[in-house]
């Protein structure tokens, strides 16, 4: 959720953040439809390290850039393949899908916040132990391990 304090504005979409080089890296390229707005937290407050190019982008996009208070200092809609560069010195960008601005009432000095959306971790396979039904005669100082409910079932019949 982003929420533009000064006008009491709320976009409802999900919030990703790019705060390390390779998320920052990444942005949005590649990204067919921007669905989710992305918060880059910058290194430094300049204009130079808030510039942003769109090259490899499939889509235009909205773009806030905002001081270390959180104020925005710049706004636009940016188009494919070109660059830009705020008109002030930038802490943070969002970047998201177009009509975000819009639905924000953005102008320059309004007080941007955000909550970022809690990401759920991918599930991975693991072998587990169930207690109980622990093999000691496989081999020599082994443990095998049931690999799933069925197979414990079957040992059970």
């Amino acid at each position: 959720m982003i929420i533009n304090e000064t006008k009491g504005k709320v976009w409802h979409g999900r919030v990703k953040l790019a705060d390390n080089f390779f998320r920052r890296f990444r942005g949005l390229m590649l990204v067919r439809d921007v669905n989710y707005a992305l918060v880059f937290v910058l290194p430094a407050e300049t204009r130079a390290n808030a510039s942003i190019h769109m090259f490899f982008m499939l889509s235009d996009i909205d773009v806030i850039w905002l001081d270390s208070s959180r104020r925005v200092v710049d706004f636009k809609t940016a188009k494919k393949w070109r660059l830009y560069t705020p008109k002030k010195a930038a802490k943070y960008i969002i970047e998201g899908p177009v009509g975000l601005i819009r639905t924000l009432e953005v102008e320059e000095g309004d007080l941007i916040s955000w909550t970022p959306t809690e990401e759920s971790k991918k599930a991975l396979p693991v072998k587990s132990l169930i207690p109980g039904k622990i093999d000691f005669n496989g081999s020599k100082n082994s443990i095998a391990m049931v690999e799933s409910v069925k197979e414990v079932k079957a040992n059970e019949v």
